[in-house]
């Protein structure tokens, strides 16, 4: 070591680079990078520290000038004298000579931890200083990992949201697969039960039972049967016999009598029938007629939505009414209604005025008008106008009907008691009438359940023959000739066709001077103009039916019809001459009062005389003289003279 200059003692404090990569190695924590970048910046690390170990073990040493102060390129340990130097530097000649030197001679401090350990895999002499050819190359390749597996890495975490996306879909597509088998399977079941389902017999057990579960059970099997009788009929049963079981299940479950089921049921279809009877079991909504005489339907529900009513307009149909559906006050006692802003009405019964019209100072009949919704509302349209004559056949219903007129502020109504029959003999030649004729209540089950047991065969016929009466002395009461009117509007609050296109078939027949017009209401199903064996009038669609279960509202029927001639044909000029009925006078208990109505046969009131029948204005003039000359002499003691007469 004579011939090689020996380093100054600055050079032994430089720290050579290859240990000093070993000495982070060693020393820095093995952790994993948080994010990209730190791991990218820590294949970088790894990779110079594997180059620095590489060209640590195949640097040469080479001489220094005087003037450099730097150490060998392999670095010297800190601390060490010159004597350790040469030391290292003899066996570094000696290993490059070949000589077969241990690793384990060499001092740890200079070899590290990383060439220690490497000591049991060399193979031959100075393999721990330099390394092998072959452990190059595997160093290399465990880099080329390294750097595989974090990129692969990163790609995995790319696609760990797409492969999350298409697991979800692969799910939600496999629970509608199994929804769609289960719908398929149940479908299937449904149609082998009903394919199997027996009609009960007479004598069978279950006819007996009162288990509203098990009735309610058979009457969906049977609707089903029915829907598509042709193919789920059991063997050569007949669709009577179906319905006939139907029936009687609908009427233990409703609790209608027979007749009155049976009646009711035909007006449908068999699944619509059953929703009828549904809504029936249902309250009507409670609605309110904002009484315009007073005040504006938006301030009335800005009143009573102030006393926390919560409420909404019953309609586009109507510009008066608001539904009711809830409120923390009695909403027929609060200061409004006391007032007379409004008055509690069914929405069925706006109908029947609407489609009546009344035009400012006509005048008007209502010929059973109590308890006065509709005769006040008539007067509402008039805008107290004209007049109102408000009639009815019940002497104690007056009394409320008395009642709402003064509470509303109505000042040109009329309230009278009479039998609607005795018109026009008592006064005539009005401008429009309204005919809400009594009926059965079929319409208004939902507030009157006893309708369900109480009406029979002889009820009906009764009423129908009351109703084509009273439509009648409508018709006659009207003035053909008016410039503004000649509308007669009859309405039931019934659904059933006898009170309804057959009595207004009858009045076609009877009075030919009348036609039905449009009733202005443009919603609401068509009259019937055929009905099992019966055949009506064509013009009779142009009436309007209106059902709980589709409208939401009381069953009701409304008619309008236009009086184009105040002349009845003759009987010899009718045609049905021989369906001509006789009308038996209906004497009251009392037998003071004779309310009879027509009689075909007698000649004394001919079609010439119920003609003449009506308002003569120059006796109106002379009555009108009268009773201001009466008040004036009464009041302030003038006398009028009388009119001369030519």
């Amino acid at each position: 070591m004579a011939g090689r200059p020996a380093p100054k003692k600055g050079a032994n404090k430089a720290a050579p680079p290859a240990q000093t990569n070993n000495n982070k190695r060693k020393n820095s924590p093995s952790k994993e990078p948080s994010s990209k970048k730190a791991k990218v910046a820590a294949t970088a690390t790894k990779v110079a520290a594997k180059g620095s170990k590489k060209s640590a073990k195949a640097a040469v040493p080479q001489e220094d000038s005087e003037d450099d102060d730097e150490s060998w390129a392999y670095g010297a340990v800190s601390g060490s004298d010159d004597s350790d130097i040469e030391e290292m530097d003899d066996e570094f000649v000696s290993a490059e000579e070949g000589s077969d030197i241990e690793v384990g001679a060499l001092d740890d401090d200079f070899l590290g931890d990383e060439f220690a350990e490497s000591d049991e895999e060399s193979k031959g002499p100075g393999a721990a200083m330099f390394g092998s050819d072959d452990e190059d190359e595997e160093e290399q390749g465990e880099e080329e990992e390294e750097e595989e597996d974090i990129f692969a890495s990163d790609s995995e975490e790319n696609s760990d949201e797409d492969d999350m996306e298409a697991k979800s879909r692969k799910l939600d597509a496999a629970a509608q697969a199994e929804a769609e088998e289960a719908e398929a399977e149940m479908q299937t079941n449904i149609m082998l039960e009903s394919d199997k389902y027996v009609l009960p017999g007479d004598d069978h057990e279950i006819l007996q039972s009162t288990d509203l579960q098990v009735v309610q059970a058979r009457i969906q099997e049977i609707v089903r049967v029915l829907n598509n009788f042709r193919e789920m009929r059991e063997g050569n049963r007949s669709r009577n016999d179906y319905i006939s079981q139907l029936l009687k299940d609908l009427c233990l479950y409703y609790g209608y009598n027979e007749y009155l089921m049976e009646k009711l049921f035909y007006i449908f279809p068999v699944s619509e029938a059953i929703e009828f009877f549904e809504a029936n079991e249902v309250p009507r909504p409670v609605t309110i007629r904002t009484n315009t005489l007073k005040t504006r339907r938006r301030e009335l529900a800005q009143a009573l939505i102030n006393r926390g009513v919560n409420l909404d307009p019953v309609g586009k149909w109507s510009k008066v009414g608001l539904q009711v559906f809830d409120s923390p006050v009695p909403i027929g006692a609060t200061p409004e209604y006391l007032a007379g802003h409004y008055m509690l009405q069914a929405a069925s019964s706006f109908l029947p005025v609407m489609a009546l019209a009344p035009q400012e100072h006509e005048r008007v009949l209502d010929m059973a008008s109590a308890p006065g919704g509709k005769s006040t509302y008539i007067a509402a349209l008039l805008k107290n106008t004209g007049m109102v004559f408000a009639n009815d056949a019940n002497k104690d219903r007056t009394k409320s009907l008395v009642a709402n007129i003064h509470r509303l502020g109505v000042k040109n109504a009329v309230v009278c008691n009479y039998d609607g029959r005795e018109f026009p003999g008592v006064i005539g030649g009005f401008d429009r009438v309204l005919l809400d004729a009594p009926c059965s209540g079929t319409g208004v089950i939902s507030k009157d359940a006893s309708v369900k047991t109480n009406k029979s065969e002889q009820d009906f016929q009764m009423l129908s023959q009351l109703q084509k009466q009273l439509v009648l002395a409508a018709i006659d009461s009207v003035d053909a000739g008016s410039k503004t009117g000649g509308y007669i509007v009859y309405s039931t609050c019934s659904v059933c066709v006898d009170e309804n296109e057959d009595v207004v078939n009858y009045a076609l027949k009877k009075r030919p001077n009348v036609k039905l017009v449009s009733t202005g209401l443009d919603f609401g199903k068509e009259g019937f103009t055929r009905f099992r064996e019966k055949v009506f009038h064509p013009s009779i669609s142009l009436t309007r039916r209106y059902y709980p279960h589709m409208h939401n509202m009381d069953g009701f029927y409304v008619a309008k019809f236009k009086k184009v001639s105040n002349k009845i044909p003759k009987k010899e000029d009718n045609v049905d001459l021989d369906e001509e009925e006789e009308f038996t006078p209906i004497v009251e208990e009392s037998g003071k009062r004779n309310r009879g109505g027509k009689k075909s046969s007698t000649a004394a009131q001919s079609a010439e005389e119920v003609e003449q029948i009506g308002f003569n204005a120059d006796e109106d003039e002379e009555l009108i003289r009268a009773s201001q000359a009466k008040l004036l002499q009464t009041q302030k003691g003038i006398k009028l003279r009388p009119k001369k007469t030519a």
